[in-house]
Parts: structure tokens; C-alpha cells; sequence
């Protein structure tokens, strides 16, 4: 249990403001790096800022969609909170994207907006937008601060209700009123009044006594492992438990990570671009236990195909989502490390499925991921494979959304949590970059690799400024096929080859655009160039951009189409 810190302002002859009552708060719930972007609402705060600077890190974001993607990475790989401050109206809407982001993969974010003085809200003042009714449907909570006094129990509610449960945003409006208001005297201690949030953590016994009399029954076992494993940090107890009744794993996207990818036990992932394998296996198995995964429509396929011969536990923290897309026969709410604890302590019988392995063995061997090498160019696949083996496969990897967060996720073999950050549920372009930056700074001595698209990156590449700034050596690595994609993949696939508006005719010099930065900048085109290049530039001790140009019309396999079931894959042998 963390230390209690002392509830002090700043040294400072300035009168005490509530912004100052803010800053102390927040120093004393741990926080060390601000993610922000000042502007007239929040001026009071950053006066605070100005007075605390000694006591607490700010980073100034070049745009709002950054600096909150850039906390989402900080929160991935510390699990504490990420702290985000915007300014009223344009500040608070341009934070929306990540919010959203954060939200559907349960990442724990604190954020505090400005908002125009009580006395003119809800008068069209300039700035003012409804932040209130903007976020409702995309937080876990959200408040707007009515009195000073009422700050010490909002800040600490609010860090509660985001790391605790399931995690996700809760974002706090501070009128700019209150947040300049005199102080006349400091309000002390506030306890926390949130008598209907109250997590369940510890598992029924009886519900985990089942699923322990459910395992030596079973002839087809598997576990899937999601991102709850992660934010439980039970990796460790997943893969005893895995190993101790010879269990075969298959991740989430977001679960990447949490399983050893070089067990023998390890499928692989799951889902529409997953192994053949893992989507087997999910298909197949007549026991599925789900550790902290939602189910979600790319894992699943067309759920009447979806696990359809099993008996399903689902141990998800949150209640919500259990039963929510797949019928569960052994529904366990709980955190998943306490559920795990109890599960190896209860579970002495292990199936007998020798020849459930075999098969699933076999299946790995006859159909592994693949692609096809290209003597005239470079190979997306290959490229990933090659950062993998320079970075000993150590290398924190974040991601934005399309074919190569795929390539990614299926050529960077994770075998340690905390290691993967990417976009899952909302599939944010420009998430990646930003991601990686949060990233570093958590930790700053890491290989940080941000693998992104060429349009993705285009988004929020205006943060190159950060890195400059502040020498944080984030290597980048533009998988440059000129293309949305996967959007042009799907229209080859699902479209008739109608190709529209998924094309990049005009694309920046990257190069000199990282170098206008301040940014080492390099392009590479071949196989030969990058062998003798990469080495030395994920060493370089400074930031780094990667224009990798790629094979074009390289597509991402194996697939499962929409509206067909995992054994239903597409793309599985080379054509």
C-alpha cells in the first residue's frame, strides 16, 4: 500500500487558488507526468503548474488527440492513470476520439477539462461546449466541479472509479470559477461517498468449484486469454495454470502478451486475422475458459459458429459482459488474478487430452502463418519479423489500426505482458505514434518501436515535436504501402476490386519531414538495405524515423470474412 502523502500547497507568496488545492491533490495521488495542452479555461491550472513545477512533470502535446493517445500508452504500460488537461469547448471535444478509445479498452484515464465560469454555462459562452452530455456515454464516470470544497472527494473518487473494477476514463469538468477561486482556508481530508460502485473482486467459491469438477471432464480444453489478464497482472498465474493441466492458450489482440508466444502450448491469436490454430481450437473445444476477454465480434466471427460444441466459463471483472455475446454455463465475476489463485488451489484433476493436443499440434505445423518473399521488394511480414529478431522480440510495440497492427500482432511474437499497445475496440488511426511516446516516458529506458501506417501516422505525426523536444528515443517505423490498406483490401475482397479512395497518390518526404523536426530520418526500399541498416538504427540514442516502403498489394491472411464463422478461413496455404 502506497505511502500517504502530505496535503501541502506549494512555497509560494501567491494567494492559494483552487487550482493550486487541484495540483496538490493530484501530487498527492501519485502523479508525476501531466499529459496536456493549456488554454484560457484552464489558465488558473497552469498558473498551479507553474508554482508545482518542481513537484510534478508536465509535456506539452502539439494537438488534444495526441496527448490523450499518449496517456492511453502510459496507462498501458504502468497501469496507473494517465492524466490528461484540456482547455473548455475545442479542448475537451478534441479528446473525444480517446476517450472513446480508453473506454473500449478499458484504460484507466483521468481527465480534467476547463469549462466557462457557473455563472455563464449553458449561455453559448466562448468555448463552452456541453462536455458533460459529450462524454456521459463514453466514460465510466464522469463530474463537473460545483464547489472547491467538493474537490478532495471528486479527485479521489475519480482515480478510484478509473483503476479499480474494469478500468476506463473518468473525466472531471472544472469550471474556470472555481478553479481560480481564492482560497480562505484548505479543505482537509475527503472520504469517498460511492456507495453503488463496489467492484466485485474475489470469485464465488462455488462458481470456481465448478469449473474446477468441469476440467477433468473435458476432452477438447482451451483458454483464452484477454486484456483483464493484463490489468489483473495474473500472466504469471495464467501460465501456471496453463502449464499445470497442459492447456492450450489462445490471445485476444488486446491479450497479446499475456501467454508466453513460444510455448508449445501457445496458439497463437484468435479472431478474423488469427492463426488456424487458435480459430480451431475455438471452434473445436468442448471446454472454453475465458479469462478477461468481451467476446468482441472480430474474435468471434458469426457467433451462431462460435464455439459451438462447449461448455463456456467466462471470469470477467466486469458483469456486464458476461452472457453479453455468448452464452456462458459458468459465469465467474471476479478480478482474474484472485479468480486464478483460487482456480490452481482448486483444481487438482486435469483432463485427459492427449490427443486434443496432437491434433492442435498438428494443425500449427500444417498451417502456420505465412507470406510469400519477393526478390524485387520488401515484404511487410518480413520487415516485422526483422525489427523482431534486431529487438530480441524485448521491444515495447505500439500500433495504429489496419494491415499492419495485423502483421504485428501475428510476426511479433510476444512473450511478456505490457509489451503490446495497440487500438483494439475503437481501431484509432494515428493512436500508434502518440501511444509509443506515452510509452517512453513510462519507460525511459526501453526500446519503445511505434509501427504504424502511412495514413495513420499522418494524423498526429505533428508530435514528432515532443520527441525532438524532450530526445525521447522512440524508433518509428512508417509501413509505407501508399495505401489505406485494409481499407483497399476489403474493397479488393468484399468490393469487386472497386477500388475508391483508399489510394495515397501524393504522399510528404517522411524523411526530410522527420529531419525538418530536428529527427533522424532514413528510407528504405529493400531487404539488403534494411539487414544492414536496422541494427544501428534501433541503437541510435535518439529518436528515429523508419520510412519502410513495402510490397503494395500485400494483403493481410489468414481471414475470416464477415458474417462466416473462425472455421471458415480464407487465405489460410499461399494460393
Amino acid at each position: 500500500m502506497k505511502a500517504e502523502a502530505k496535503l501541502e500547497i506549494q512555497t509560494s507568496t501567491a494567494p492559494k487558488t483552487g487550482a493550486d488545492l487541484l495540483i496538490d491533490l493530484l501530487i498527492k495521488e501519485g502523479v508525476d507526468t501531466l499529459f496536456g495542452y493549456p488554454g484560457g479555461a484552464v489558465l488558473p491550472i497552469y498558473d498551479a503548474i507553474y508554482r508545482a513545477q518542481k513537484s510534478i512533470k508536465h509535456v506539452l502535446f502539439r494537438h488534444e488527440q495526441g496527448m490523450i493517445h499518449a496517456a492511453e500508452g502510459y496507462a498501458r504500460i504502468t497501469g496507473k492513470p494517465g492524466v490528461v488537461i484540456a482547455t473548455s469547448g475545442p479542448g475537451a471535444t478534441n479528446l473525444v476520439t480517446g476517450i472513446t478509445d480508453a473506454m473500449m479498452d478499458s484504460l484507466p484515464l483521468v481527465i480534467f477539462t476547463g469549462q466557462v465560469a457557473r455563472t455563464v454555462i449553458g449561455t453559448d459562452a466562448f468555448q463552452e461546449a456541453d462536455v458533460m452530455a459529450i462524454t456521459t456515454p463514453i466514460t465510466k464516470h464522469n463530474y463537473q466541479v460545483q464547489s472547491v470544497a467538493d474537490l478532495p472527494r471528486i479527485v479521489k473518487e475519480a482515480f478510484h472509479i478509473a483503476s479499480t473494477g474494469r478500468p476506463g476514463p473518468v473525466l472531471v469538468d472544472v469550471p474556470k470559477d472555481i478553479s481560480s477561486e481564492i482560497l480562505t482556508a484548505y479543505p482537509g481530508e475527503a472520504a469517498m461517498d460511492l456507495p453503488g460502485y463496489q467492484p466485485t473482486i474475489k470469485p464465488n467459491p462455488l462458481q470456481i468449484r465448478k469449473l474446477a469438477e468441469a476440467l477433468p471432464k473435458a476432452k477438447k480444453p482451451v483458454i483464452l486469454s484477454g486484456a483483464g489478464v493484463l490489468h489483473a497482472k495474473a500472466s504469471a498465474e495464467l501460465t501456471a495454470f496453463a502449464e499445470n493441466h497442459k492447456i492450450p492458450v489462445v490471445t485476444t489482440l488486446l491479450g497479446l502478451g499475456t501467454f508466453p508466444a513460444d510455448s508449445p502450448l501457445s496458439l497463437g491469436m484468435g479472431g478474423m486475422h488469427g492463426t488456424y490454430a487458435a480459430n480451431m481450437a475455438l471452434y473445436e473445444c468442448d471446454l472454453l475458459i475465458n479469462f478477461g476477454a468481451r467476446f468482441d465480434d472480430r474474435l468471434t466471427g458469426n457467433l451462431k459458429h462460435f464455439a459451438p460444441f462447449a461448455k463456456v466459463a467466462h471470469i470477467d471483472i466486469d458483469p456486464a459482459e458476461i452472457g453479453k455475446n455468448v452464452p456462458t454455463q459458468i459465469p465467474i465475476v471476479a478480478d482474474a488474478k484472485a479468480a486464478l489463485t483460487q482456480l490452481i488451489e482448486e483444481a487438482a484433476d486435469s483432463p485427459s487430452h492427449e490427443d486434443w493436443l496432437e491434433t492442435l499440434n498438428q494443425n500449427k505445423k500444417d498451417f502456420p502463418l505465412w507470406y510469400k518473399h519477393d526478390p524485387n521488394g520488401m515484404s511487410p511480414q518480413w520487415l516485422i519479423e526483422a525489427v523482431h529478431k534486431v529487438t530480441n522480440g524485448e521491444a515495447i510495440v505500439a500500433t495504429d489500426v489496419g494491415q499492419h497492427q495485423m502483421w504485428a500482432a501475428q510476426f511479433y511474437n510476444f512473450n511478456h505482458p505490457h509489451r503490446w499497445i495497440t487500438s483494439g475496440g475503437l481501431g484509432t488511426m494515428g493512436f500508434g505514434f502518440p501511444a509509443a511516446i506515452g510509452a517512453q516516458m513510462a519507460e525511459p529506458d526501453s526500446t519503445v518501436v511505434a509501427i504504424v501506417g502511412d495514413a495513420g501516422f499522418q494524423m498526429t505525426l505533428q508530435e514528432l515535436s515532443v520527441i525532438y523536444e524532450r530526445n525521447l528515443p522512440v524508433k518509428i517505423i512508417i509501413v509505407n504501402n501508399g495505401a489505406l490498406g485494409m481499407v483497399r483490401q476489403w474493397q479488393e475482397l468484399q468490393y469487386d476490386n472497386r477500388i475508391s479512395e483508399s489510394l495515397l497518390h501524393t504522399q510528404p518526404d517522411f524523411v526530410k519531414l522527420a529531419e525538418s523536426y530536428g529527427i533522424r530520418g532514413a528510407k528504405i526500399d529493400n531487404q539488403e538495405d534494411l539487414v544492414a541498416s536496422l541494427p544501428e538504427l534501433m541503437a541510435y540514442d535518439g529518436p528515429v524515423l523508419i520510412d519502410a516502403r513495402v510490397l503494395q498489394k500485400e494483403k493481410v491472411f489468414p481471414m475470416v470474412a464477415p458474417g462466416k464463422g473462425l472455421h471458415e478461413m480464407i487465405g489460410v496455404k499461399p494460393e
